[in-house]
This record gives C-alpha cells, sequence and structure tokens, in this order.
C-alpha cells in the first residue's frame, strides 16, 4: 500500500503561532519554528484512524474532530497540565486494562484534545 502514516494535521487557529508555542509548552508536540524546526518527529506506535457518527457524544458536537495523542507517563503529563491550570477531565469508565487510559483536556481555542496512554 502507498499510504505509510499521517504526514500532518492541519486546522484553522485565531491565532496559529500562539496555538503552536501552547502545544509545544503544554504536550511538546508540533515543530519549534522558532529554532527553524519545522517537522515533529514522533514516536512509532498505533494510531487510530475513526470516522464517528454525526451525532456522537464522543466529543463535542461543535466540533468536527478530536486531537487524540499517546502519550508515556500520563500521570506525570497530568500533574504539569494541572500545575499549568489546564482543565482536564477523567472518567473512570474510560480507561481499561484492553485500551489503556484516557484524559481530555482543550487548547486555547477550544479544540479537544484526548491524551491516550496505551496498556504496557
Amino acid at each position: 500500500m502507498a499510504v505509510t502514516g499521517i504526514g500532518g494535521l492541519f486546522f484553522r487557529a485565531n491565532n496559529p503561532e500562539k496555538l503552536m508555542a501552547w502545544y509545544l509548552e503544554h504536550l511538546g508536540v508540533g515543530a519549534n519554528m522558532a529554532a527553524g524546526e519545522y517537522i515533529w518527529q514522533q514516536a512509532a506506535g498505533p494510531t487510530v484512524f475513526a470516522p464517528f457518527k454525526q451525532d456522537t457524544d464522543y466529543f463535542p458536537q461543535t466540533k468536527q474532530w478530536m486531537l487524540n495523542l499517546r502519550v508515556e507517563g500520563l500521570d506525570e503529563l497530568l500533574a504539569k497540565l494541572r500545575a499549568a491550570g489546564i482543565d482536564i477531565t477523567t472518567k473512570a469508565e474510560w480507561d481499561s486494562p484492553e485500551t489503556g487510559r484516557f484524559a481530555r483536556i482543550h487548547d486555547p481555542d477550544g479544540n479537544p484534545i484526548e491524551l491516550w496512554e496505551p496498556p504496557a
């Protein structure tokens, strides 16, 4: 097959530079364009590609997409985000030994972000 992975995620932002800096500071995601780095080298691992029904309640009806980021050390990341004043939602029913652990946050533009720590 010709496709080998996701090559990028592109979306509109009220202030692209400020939003990119937020993602880089709080999640370590994205490229540091100020340092001349334009590509984020990510770790190999699973990626879920799944359209949802139009009426799903898995993420807000006002949003067409939700970013899911695979993480290691979810507890440490959540502590860092809380210290930065970022609201976090967790629910015990989201977590399972088969699928891993989840938490949800929103970026400054209100875009939903799911943090996923796959099972060990």
